[in-house]
């Protein structure tokens, strides 16, 4: 499906007349509470004044959302009689939203993880607030239910349109606004050697990593145009990911995310940072189709992406990167690696294109949190 794309870099003129050609009345408004610091809140508040548009609000889910807020928020959709789901915010609001659009004609008497979901007229506007998830681009969803991560895909989730609105990211704190440039640069990074890669994926994911790195300093000190443009990669690697899923790079990160807090961005750059050189000393092991003679190639062309002559160059350029911002491993027990090693999704492992196994994803998190084997120890 094609997606509508509109900015807000002046005004938010084309928000208004894309809602008012839509011929809606009242739209449902999934958002968290930083909304409120935002300028794009006062274009919802005088939306009834201005376009005779009401605005429902639901903001009943927390990060990495749980189910029964899902099943709330789709009660709530219903009740309201909208014809228009409006997402703004990060991956979680997002997440919320899509599932709410994905589960709104289902029978509310069954579980919806059961039930088979299916296309329907509702209109689902994205308004991303991180220049990272890319969430926006792609028919993924992951929700939580008793405690498990539930990975939702269909195509029927996919936002219809997208609003980039660069002022959203004023109020972002650093931490946050480094951690999701991160996620943007790895979902680019990982779509590139992704199993399922296709030339208009990587063509996708190279414009998204040049674009990273050309901007991501003016991003940081708040310059408004390389915000513009930051929204603009993380959509373009979303839609990379699109096509391609991600790898063993997010498969491992939701440990360090999980168990130590880490914001999803850091954790995916510390796992791609470990795997980039195991991969390159291991092409023998690739279960790519295409061979390790094109795995070869397809590093050489990320090296490019990344502006390096040459792959290993590449490796070391995006861990410089990490020690730029600053942005080193969780002080950790020395069994952690065993604990994290079985956690690592499987789904994720099968489109990474080296063989992992248990042992060597332990080893790897021993890399990772900077731990020495124990065997290797005097």
């Amino acid at each position: 499906m094609k997606q509508r794309i509109l900015t807000a870099e002046r005004d938010y003129g084309m928000l208004v007349q894309y809602l008012r050609e839509s011929g809606e009345k009242r739209v449902f408004l999934v958002c968290g509470r930083s909304i409120d610091a935002m300028p794009i809140q006062a274009c919802f508040a005088s939306l009834p004044r201005w376009a005779g548009i009401e605005v429902v609000r639901f903001s009943g889910f927390q990060p990495n959302p749980d189910y029964q807020s899902v099943v709330e928020g789709v009660r709530a959709f219903r009740e309201s009689r909208s014809g228009m789901i409006v997402a703004v915010g990060g991956g979680s609001a997002m997440d919320v939203a899509k599932c709410i659009k994905l589960w709104c004609r289902l029978d509310p008497g069954q579980s919806y993880l059961e039930q088979e979901p299916a296309p329907n007229d509702v209109k689902l506007l994205a308004v991303p607030t991180t220049a990272g998830s890319g969430s926006e681009a792609t028919q993924f969803a992951v929700i939580y239910s008793q405690g498990r991560k539930q990975s939702i895909a269909s195509e029927a989730c996919l936002p219809s349109a997208v609003l980039f609105d660069p002022s959203v990211l004023d109020t972002l704190p650093a931490y946050p606004k480094r951690a999701a440039m991160l996620d943007a640069l790895c979902h680019g990074v990982e779509s590139f050697w992704s199993v399922h890669a296709t030339p208009e994926s990587k063509e996708y994911a190279r414009r998204a990593i040049q674009s990273l790195l050309a901007h991501y300093r003016g991003y940081l000190e708040g310059e408004r145009q390389s915000g513009a443009e930051m929204l603009q990669a993380a959509h373009l690697a979303g839609r990379a990911i699109h096509i391609t899923q991600t790898t063993a790079g997010h498969a491992m990160c939701y440990g360090l995310t999980s168990r130590y807090g880490l914001a999803h961005g850091h954790g995916a750059a510390l796992c791609v940072a470990a795997l980039w050189p195991y991969m390159l000393e291991h092409l023998e092991d690739c279960v790519d189709p295409r061979g390790s003679a094109y795995l070869e190639g397809v590093f050489q062309e990320l090296a490019a992406a990344v502006g390096c002559a040459e792959a290993h160059q590449a490796a070391r350029r995006f861990q410089a990167l990490l020690d730029e911002l600053e942005l080193s491993p969780p002080q950790v027990g020395e069994g952690d690696p065993a604990v994290l090693a079985e956690q690592a999704a499987p789904e994720r492992l099968r489109n990474h294109p080296v063989r992992l196994e248990r042992t060597t994803i332990q080893g790897l998190y021993h890399k990772i949190l900077r731990i020495q084997p124990q065997e290797e120890r005097c």
